[in-house]
């Protein structure tokens, strides 16, 4: 059963057509990879899924719902968390700041000191012994490395309890060492039962983590199917795969 859905969704941007037409489905309990060269319209395609842009045409559906241009607050309450390619952590806030902050980003003032703030905070510290970053929990986000900084976007994500989590280039600039921690969770949490939409260059991590793609050149989407088929595609190989 697909969890997500887009049906016929186009974003133009004056003359320039990002998204055309496309069509893609997510199955619920699955790692789906968006992938697609620079300009592909992978990004405007998560941006139209999480609510930060409205579609011109088409619909988006999850969990049987149309969801087409709910804002980004309403988007989170369904249960759709999302990272970006470059991290938004609040420099001067702890690690575990941070995580309070995304659990309830509106009320972050109040919180402190209250008891909602020690279970906000003792959750946190759950999600970050979970990723293995437990020792950060003090530290200043601005004092991360960047792969410490992809390790607790993820983390915030988790703190809103996601049943599907776009994760957007979650290799990129990330060392092999803690690349390594990154997709072993990613993969732990797809076997806890959330669903991943994954928008990634690094084909050795798609094909390693994704059990379908969907292949995006020029604003459409190519093909959608196993990574063994996609990697043999004449059209995925023309338009993406050749360009390496």
């Amino acid at each position: 059963m697909a969890l997500l859905e887009l049906a016929q969704v186009t974003k133009r941007y004056g003359g320039i057509v990002a998204v055309n037409d496309a069509s893609f489905a997510v199955e619920e309990g699955s790692i789906t990879a968006l992938i697609g060269p620079n300009g592909a319209g992978k990004t405007t395609a998560f941006d139209t899924i999480s609510g930060v842009i409205e579609v011109d045409s088409g619909s988006i559906w999850y969990e049987g719902k149309d969801i087409t241009n709910l804002r980004p607050h309403a988007v989170t309450k369904l249960g759709i968390g999302r990272t970006f390619q470059v991290t938004r952590e609040l420099g001067d806030m702890t690690v575990v700041e941070n995580l309070a902050v995304a659990s309830v980003p509106n009320n972050f003032t109040s919180l402190i000191g209250s008891r909602v703030y020690k279970e906000e905070h003792d959750r946190a510290m759950d999600v970050l012994e979970f990723l293995g970053i437990e020792k950060l929990a003090n530290e200043f986000a601005k004092n991360l490395s960047y792969g410490q900084r992809k390790l607790l976007e993820l983390a915030s994500v988790l703190m809103i309890e996601p049943n599907l989590i776009l994760l957007d280039e979650p290799a990129g600039g990330v060392n092999p060492a803690l690349l390594e921690r990154i997709l072993d969770r990613i993969q732990a949490i797809n076997a806890g039962g959330t669903t991943f939409l994954i928008v990634e260059h690094n084909m050795d991590v798609v094909m390693r983590l994704s059990e379908s793609i969907v292949v995006m050149a020029h604003g459409l989407v190519l093909m959608q199917d196993t990574p063994e088929v996609v990697r043999n595609d004449e059209r995925v190989l023309d338009a993406y795969l050749g360009e390496a």
